[in-house]
């Protein structure tokens, strides 16, 4: 996989209540933060998310600028919420960062052994995650 640099993308930022409402018009993509840190974080994570699709740097959406971006945002507005008139603010991603941090992110895996095996084993104090990531790092060769 080609190295991704950081990028910036515009993001539109509307208060309803205590909910902070994102749009995300280079991704064309919504999320919500319960405070406007927060909002920012969900939208780097939507954005992150969003990118796990793009294979290289060439692939990701060209970054707006703020007048494409309210532009956008207008262009989907409807008559209960219009984004165009909202806090617009740069948030920057690290799509190799992200990918990285979820490809390590841990699985839940099921398997099954005999009864005798699991009792000398939990006996033994082993642990049966760790047994398993050893032996699949020596079947698959990293």
């Amino acid at each position: 996989m080609n190295r991704f640099l950081a990028k910036a993308y515009p993001v539109l930022i509307k208060q309803d209540e205590d909910d902070f409402l994102v749009y995300i018009p280079d991704f064309d993509t919504y999320t919500e933060g319960s405070s406007l840190a927060d909002a920012i974080e969900m939208a780097r994570d939507a954005m992150g998310t969003a990118g796990m699709e793009f294979k290289t740097e060439d692939e990701l959406p060209a970054v707006s600028s703020f007048e494409e971006a309210r532009a956008k945002a207008k262009e989907v507005s409807d008559d209960e919420l219009d984004f165009s008139d909202g806090l617009v603010t740069y948030v920057d991603i690290d799509f190799e960062a992200y990918q990285n941090r979820m490809r390590n992110k841990s699985v839940k895996k099921n398997c099954t052994i005999p009864f005798w095996l699991n009792e000398k084993a939990e006996s033994m104090g082993v642990n049966f995650s760790k047994v398993l990531q050893d032996a699949l790092i020596r079947i698959v060769g990293v």
